[in-house]
């Protein structure tokens, strides 16, 4: 699925607050007569208000229908299961202009989206431009007012990576761990005045990307030296560059090969509980 985070107080369902888990629970909840209700989404990644997601992965346990439904407009197949190329269609018609389901599948055995995962995808836009941002840009890029020098940004960022505890760099959560591994950090131009940050993990905790970028573009625009925001990963001290939530896009969830689906969402149950 994709959606628009600008008008959204980020994944997570919220009392009195308008959600993407909640928008999509709610058209899947509105089913044709005779289908069963599913529970529950669960994601691949969290992200926060005002985030936007070009590739998010969810999964739903759902029960498969004993006989035929009530609704002539819904054929399910020998397994008992709807054809999801039309529940996709229903479910879009029901979903909010800035919410999209993109696809859906039956999932292979031992898929989680969340902990089958093996690697997230993020990318952060930045406009460097003296004038700002192109409007036609203005909800999914940062208008940063000074030069940057890609090859600083490159260079802070290099230093960041690997399995590291990025206590300074996340909004820690009470019995959270804060050990992750950063798998790739880099910079480049796109445009004159144009930059895409691109930041992979096997997960992040909170607020994690938007630190990182934060942290490096300080040094990216001189004001600090290159070698600051490693200072501040080995200081383990929270600071307050973050950058701000809608420069930032999830841009795609990596899987094993589904004969290993349910290994891996077993190890990193084990590894989140050990740590």
């Amino acid at each position: 699925m994709t959606y628009d985070g600008t008008d959204f107080s980020g994944w997570a369902r919220q009392p009195g607050r308008r959600t993407v888990q909640g928008s999509l629970e709610d058209a899947l909840a509105t089913q044709p007569p005779g289908a069963s209700v599913p529970g529950s989404v669960v994601v691949a990644g969290r992200t926060d208000a005002g985030v936007h997601a070009a590739r998010q992965v969810v999964h739903v346990d759902v029960a498969p229908y004993d006989g035929q439904p009530t609704s002539r407009r819904l054929t399910v197949d020998d397994r008992g299961l709807p054809d999801l190329d039309r529940m996709r269609h229903r479910w879009n018609r029901l979903l909010p202009a800035d919410v999209r389901v993109l696809a859906a599948s039956v999932a292979a055995d031992g898929f989680d989206a969340r902990f089958s995962a093996v690697r997230r995808h993020y990318r952060y836009r930045v406009s460097d431009a003296p004038w700002g941002v192109d409007p036609l840009r203005r909800k999914d890029t940062l208008a940063w007012h000074r030069p940057l020098d890609v090859d600083v940004l490159q260079e802070a960022s290099q230093e960041l990576l690997g399995l590291q505890d990025f206590a300074a760099y996340c909004k820690q959560r009470e019995g959270a761990t804060t050990v992750r591994e950063l798998q790739r950090f880099t910079w480049r131009r796109v445009g004159e005045y144009d930059l895409h940050a691109d930041v992979s993990a096997d997960a992040f905790c909170h607020s994690m990307v938007r630190s990182l970028v934060g942290a490096v573009l300080m040094a990216g625009d001189g004001r600090r030296d290159v070698d600051w925001p490693r200072r501040v990963l080995e200081s383990r001290v929270r600071g307050s560059s973050v950058a701000p939530a809608h420069g930032l896009t999830l841009q795609a969830i990596d899987y094993p090969p589904d004969g290993e689906l349910a290994a891996r969402a077993a190890h990193t149950r084990n590894v989140r509980d050990s740590l």
